[in-house]
């Protein structure tokens, strides 16, 4: 029987694979080489191949894509309810294969080479930062201890620390001069680092005519754009916009039963660099529009006035959300886009 459906369970080294026929009865059981991987699948007929989101998950689409096959990607939350009993690369094939045929299953979106060099950039970036944060807030709690205090803040601790080293009257030893005098070298290092991956960011959102388009948002910059480009993926993918703020954690948990429906906090799930660049920049919009008059402006001070600051930001990077997919939507087709409060020109 032919193939209609095949769940393969990715690894380093060896690869699982379940595959299924119209009926839904096992028609392969077998597991390859990474040597043997691609040339086995180039001489079966074309079918659905499902695997689970993972490092290497987006390369063996693409791959898998140029053979013929139509593939899906999984993420693994919605592929733990089909594995039966002990967990093994048997096990987690064939609830891959379950999984997939489910018709409401939904499926990450797989990313080009393009898009996965922006993603890596922004995520080395996302480290440096965190890298530089650490370093900060470790210095800083040095300093403490000799009796100097730094205000919080990055601009504080790099002013403060050349005054510290020069100052012969406090009671840092020389060997802890030494130690601050390294850490402010590195911190200096870091800001370098991260000031280079900025320009490349500027760099690809220049020459992008899709980023430029949406950092036309309010609220979203091009680091957002970029980052919003690199990991949607194709977004077709996504139903409307509702579906890309619930893909990126922006709307609210349900705990509801029967005939009362509680709503909770945001979900949070998805992306958490995105959303938080997102709120960041929605923040920032909402600090200041006490002045605008506009139909947004309005909206915002009057969500505000009733909801309260935090709320007010993370409901504006909902819309925003929202606009941005529809951004994206019309980009992709090469339409004007129309949609709620946004406002496409500055």
């Amino acid at each position: 029987m032919a193939i209609v459906i095949m769940g393969i369970d990715l690894a380093k080294n060896v690869f699982q694979l379940h595959g299924i026929d119209d009926k839904g009865c096992a028609t392969l059981r077998k597991r390859l080489s990474r040597a043997r991987f691609l040339p086995f699948l180039a001489n079966i007929p074309p079918c659905t191949i499902a695997i689970e989101a993972c490092g290497s998950a987006n390369h063996w689409a693409r791959k898998m894509r140029e053979l013929g096959h139509s593939v899906r990607v999984i993420s693994p939350q919605f592929v733990k309810p089909y594995v039966k009993s002990n967990k093994n690369d048997y096990n987690d094939a064939e609830a891959i294969c379950e999984a997939v045929s489910r018709p409401g299953m939904r499926f990450v979106p797989i990313k080009g080479v393009e898009q996965q060099d922006v993603q890596t950039l922004h995520r080395i970036r996302e480290r440096l930062i965190r890298e530089r944060t650490a370093l900060v807030n470790q210095t800083r709690g040095i300093l403490r201890e000799y009796e100097i205090f730094v205000p919080v803040g990055i601009r504080a601790l790099r002013s403060a620390i050349p005054r510290a080293l020069e100052d012969a009257e406090n009671e840092l030893t020389a060997l802890t001069r030494e130690l601050v005098a390294d850490q402010y070298e590195r911190l200096l290092d870091l800001d370098r680092r991260i000031a280079k991956c900025d320009q490349r960011i500027d760099a690809v959102f220049r020459n992008s005519r899709v980023c430029q388009r949406l950092a036309a948002i309010d609220g979203v910059g091009p680091m957002t754009a970029t980052a919003l480009v690199a990991a949607v993926g194709d977004v077709k993918e996504f139903q409307n916009g509702r579906h890309l703020a619930a893909w990126l954690g922006l709307v609210p948990r349900q705990r509801s039963s029967g005939e009362r429906n509680r709503l909770l906090g945001i979900s949070k799930r998805g992306n958490t660099y995105l959303r938080t660049l997102l709120i960041h920049g929605a923040r920032s919009v909402v600090q200041r529009c006490s002045a605008r008059t506009d139909v947004r402006g309005r909206w915002i001070q009057s969500l505000r006035a009733r909801r309260g600051f935090n709320r007010t930001c993370v409901a504006l990077a909902n819309n925003n959300a929202r606009a941005l997919w529809a951004l994206m939507v019309a980009e992709d087709a090469g339409r004007p886009a129309t949609y709620g409060l946004v406002q496409t020109t500055p």
